[in-house]
């Protein structure tokens, strides 16, 4: 397949307890609530007659049960680098909770203390994109909500803090692809029926 063709698809995992009520969820491994269950079952119908020639994700459960239950628990290889921003000493808590003791905070302008920059995190997401685009075929990749933001911002070549663009909900579906060798989002937070692309 040409280069030029390839399409990356992007899962965030599907709904957890911290996802649902808005909990940073960093690199604690969190089980899907039995919604999220459901919801990645259902993912499988989006992804029935695509043919991948990679299949990455976090290692983290939530995101290898969603791949799982989409059909490639056989084939899914763990990446270290889909893993979800280090949120250091604010894992676990709300925006709300945060903004008691850390009223300025931004994570796309701060990062995390005790966690993870900026900087890294948009370096994890370049790693993961340099080895899509050397796949001949194409990828799908199980994620998390900022990692996957982070993925997008370094696909369209933004700068890394452009990643607060780009709202994603769990168990959603997004494509990566090109248009006239032009770097492309075909699809962004998609819950529906695929439309064409």
């Amino acid at each position: 397949m040409p280069a030029r063709a390839q399409q990356i698809w992007l899962i965030r995992h599907a709904e957890t307890a911290w996802s649902r009520d808005g909990r940073h969820t960093g690199r604690t491994d969190i089980d899907l609530t039995a919604a999220g269950e459901a919801k990645a079952d259902a993912l499988a119908t989006r992804v029935i007659g695509q043919s991948f020639a990679l299949v990455l994700s976090s290692p983290l459960k939530r995101a290898m049960e969603t791949a799982r239950r989409c059909g490639f628990g056989a084939t899914t290889q763990p990446d270290s680098n889909l893993l979800e921003w280090d949120y250091g000493n604010f894992e676990g808590l709300t925006s709300a909770q945060i903004a008691v003791t850390h009223p300025q905070w931004d994570l796309w302008s701060n990062g995390c203390p005790g966690g993870e920059t900026i900087a890294s995190v948009a370096r994890r997401a370049q790693a993961v994109l340099t080895r899509c685009i050397a796949t001949e075929g194409n990828v799908l990749l199980f994620s998390h909500g900022h990692m996957s933001r982070m993925l997008a911002a370094m696909w369209l070549q933004l700068p890394a803090s452009r990643g607060r663009s780009f709202g994603l909900k769990a168990g959603s579906v997004s494509i990566f692809g090109w248009e006239h060798g032009n770097r492309v989002l075909w699809q962004w937070d998609s819950v529906d029926a695929l439309e064409g692309h």
